[in-house]
């Protein structure tokens, strides 16, 4: 039974979410305590909740501690048994980091995911257009298929997303993102509930990013998509993405009450422009999320800066995986021992 210290690092659900994914996909229990406990509101939160739920339905697996606030937990995998789930979320907890440990867990299978409730534009996490247009292109790269759709969008506070997934099964293969390619075009893709069209809160958020990008790469074609959805509750967001010949970068940001829409699309532009003038070919978004993927195949990446959050992975990483981890000169090499 691995032993996880929930409080180590970076001390988030990651943490959990990743054990989880690796756990059904190593077939190695673990148990975790000190969930969450430096945060605010310490132990499992509703998104936990129903990740936990998901993934013991996928795999019939014996579960200790699955409730609300709980900080602690167990968890023995089964047999992945299901091709189909169905998962509901009561709150506008984000629907992406749902789920991070369900595609983690489900590389070696076949699986339709039907999410209902829930968020698809969440503060302190990637948006589930991200996952969309981003993270599932890059999954592509490892030779892993994921389809996304997104079929109602979701805000804060109440949610009420409706999201569909796919996955294919396949075999991973190893993949090089460490020598530079030519930046192709930029897409450029601005969200905001019908309530704003009125104060055209989509075009003046890409407005401003456009704006940002235009003036320091003149050379680069930029495609802007504006969309105003039907939800629950108002909100907006934004996602820029960066075509390479060898990679895609992205980068999204969701808007905040009380928080002019140029300064959602100001964000954003600086925060892409900063990933293509440094060169690199990940983004900070993906660094997080990709190291699994990294070190069941090997293989190597340029990022911009180590976080706190993706060295905490690593370590999460290597209690299920026999892996070694170099870094030097922000290219980060994974050896399979």
């Amino acid at each position: 039974m691995i032993k996880i210290d929930g409080s180590i690092g970076e001390g988030g659900g990651a943490i959990t979410r990743i054990a989880l994914g690796l756990s059904v996909l190593t077939k190695k229990p673990f148990e975790i305590f000190n969930i969450r406990k430096n945060r605010n509101n310490p132990g499992l939160q509703e998104q936990h909740l129903q990740g936990i739920k998901a993934i013991k339905k996928l795999c019939s697996a014996e579960v200790k501690g699955a409730e609300l606030g709980s900080t602690s937990l167990s968890f023995i995998p089964g047999k992945i048994t299901k091709d189909q789930l169905r998962i509901k979320i009561g709150t506008a907890g984000s629907i992406a980091l749902v789920l991070q440990s369900l595609l983690i867990a489900s590389i070696n299978n076949n699986l339709r995911i039907r999410i209902e409730g829930g968020g698809t534009w969440n503060k302190w996490a990637p948006s589930v257009l991200y996952l969309k247009e981003v993270f599932s292109k890059m999954m592509e790269k490892f030779g892993y298929l994921i389809e996304i759709e997104i079929l109602k969008n979701g805000f804060y506070p109440k949610g009420g997303a409706l999201v569909e997934v796919k996955v294919k099964k396949n075999n991973l293969r190893e993949i090089d993102l460490s020598e530079n390619g030519e930046l192709n075009f930029i897409n450029c893709v601005s969200v905001a509930t019908k309530d704003l069209r009125k104060g055209k809160v989509a075009e003046r958020q890409a407005n401003s990013a456009l704006r940002i990008l235009g003036r320091k790469l003149p050379e680069v074609k930029i495609n802007s998509s504006i969309n105003y959805v039907d939800s629950l509750s108002t909100g907006s967001g934004i996602l820029l993405v960066a075509n390479y010949s060898n990679t895609i970068l992205g980068y999204d940001v969701v808007g905040e009450k009380g928080r002019l829409s140029e300064k959602v699309g100001e964000e954003a532009g600086y925060g892409l422009l900063k990933h293509i003038e440094n060169k690199v070919l990940i983004d900070s978004f993906m660094l997080d999320q990709i190291l699994p993927y990294l070190s069941l195949v090997g293989g190597k990446i340029k990022f911009l800066e180590m976080t706190e959050h993706a060295r905490t992975n690593m370590e999460i990483i290597k209690k299920f995986i026999d892996v070694k981890f170099d870094i030097k000169d922000n290219i980060l090499k994974v050896n399979l021992k």
